[in-house]
């Protein structure tokens, strides 16, 4: 027996696809032209995957605070947030952030992974508390519940009074309940009924945590998330997200209206002991938080885009996951199916994001397309066009010819 045994089936597999040219996790940026175009194998390709969706990794303000932070800070702190790791860049981005989300607190961790991992290990208590998660919840959630060592609850998606049952029936010697919900789900792109949930949760004395890492920057009448789109930033007890989408650099955050929120930076390890974010992508990020505060327009680019695109899809009979939105999931039968048809994309100069189970909901294999602003009127001509090839190549991507 060996450590290593259990990766033989993957490893098949994935030599497999290797050999036949359609393995997706092997694709390497071999040169970036920007924030929508790489060169992938020599050929200039539509970038549609990479969840930059305001379009700012070539914005020149980031790039410059960037430099900038370089000259002034050095390459890295080399120490975590408690310890010598927490430069002004760090303390201004948090207070930056806050105010953008018109709440009282927010810390900063070095990944978004690690925000929702350190505030769910960092609030729940093994002993007396409990978690209750959305069945579709990001890895990193249940990541943090693991690392929590509480009893973690699972209830059906989106469903509110899925979650009214399971808080009804939690024994009563839980002294602490978090639920924990997205924003944006990554997979489908579908978003949740925050309103609805924040009246479960607090009927019951829970608190309720949204990731809106997918959401941040681009729902909502300013970019504050589903979350102000439904008109409850103020009744949500735990926002977090990350730098890695809306804002095009690394780190992640929490922010709360609750004043104890703060401990925290004492109370959770993945803060304690890691190493803070590096000062050019904390300025890069409050830069590009900046821009897209001042610029709505950016905004309605990208749901002008994903409108469009959107659009032409459902002509296509394409099966969607969901109503239109910045990610776009068109729906496969079988792992093979998506796997040919990611190649099928990429031969035809588009760059899609392939999900197969157990990395989806249900067992559905999927090619996720993640909407830019960035895109420009002929990169969304040739995703339609790509789509409208893959729609008559496939027929099990359509809804009147799926198995």
């Amino acid at each position: 027996m060996s450590l290593f045994d259990k990766f033989e089936k993957n490893a098949a597999l994935l030599d497999q696809l290797s050999a036949a040219g359609k393995n997706p996790f092997t694709v390497v940026m071999e040169e970036v032209l920007g924030p929508t175009r790489a060169k992938i194998k020599g050929r200039e390709t539509v970038l549609a995957g990479t969840h930059n969706y305001l379009g700012q990794t070539f914005e020149p303000r980031a790039i410059a605070a960037a430099k900038e932070a370089l000259d002034h800070d050095g390459t890295g702190t080399t120490g975590s947030r408690v310890a010598n790791g927490t430069f002004a860049g760090h303390t201004k981005l948090e207070r930056d952030i806050a105010d953008f989300l018109s709440m009282k607190n927010c810390v900063v961790f070095s990944t978004g992974y690690a925000a929702n991992l350190g505030a769910i290990a960092g609030f729940v208590d093994r002993n007396e508390d409990v978690v209750l998660i959305d069945a579709d919840c990001h890895a990193c959630i249940y990541d943090g519940c693991q690392l929590s060592g509480a009893e973690t609850v699972r209830f059906r998606h989106n469903d509110p009074e899925s979650l009214d049952k399971r808080l009804s029936r939690l024994d009563p010697k839980y002294n602490g309940k978090l639920v924990c919900i997205e924003g944006m789900y990554s997979m489908y792109g579908d978003i949740a009924p925050v309103k609805e949930f924040v009246e479960v949760a607090h009927k019951h004395g829970a608190h309720l945590l949204v990731d809106e890492a997918h959401s941040f920057g681009v729902y909502g009448e300013t970019g504050k998330g589903v979350s102000e789109a439904e008109g409850v930033m103020d009744k949500i007890d735990f926002y977090t997200g990350t730098f890695s989408k809306a804002l095009a650099s690394i780190g992640g955050f929490m922010a709360s209206n609750h004043p104890e929120a703060e401990y925290i930076r004492f109370a959770s390890n993945p803060y304690r002991f890691t190493a803070s974010p590096s000062p050019s992508t904390i300025a890069s990020a409050g830069a590009a938080l900046a821009n897209i505060s001042e610029n709505p327009a950016i905004r309605e680019k990208l749901w002008e885009n994903a409108r469009r695109l959107h659009g032409a899809f459902v002509q296509f009979g394409l099966r969607l996951a969901a109503k239109p939105a910045p990610v776009i999931s068109v729906l496969l039968p079988t792992r093979e199916d998506a796997f040919d048809a990611w190649r099928f994309l990429l031969d035809q100069g588009v760059y899609v994001n392939m999900a197969i189970p157990p990395g989806t909901p249900g067992k559905e294999s999927l090619l996720r397309l993640a909407v830019s602003s960035a895109h420009t009127n002929e990169d969304i001509d040739r995703l339609v066009a790509a789509y409208g090839a893959l729609a008559e190549a496939f027929p099990s991507a359509r809804v009147d010819g799926a198995a």
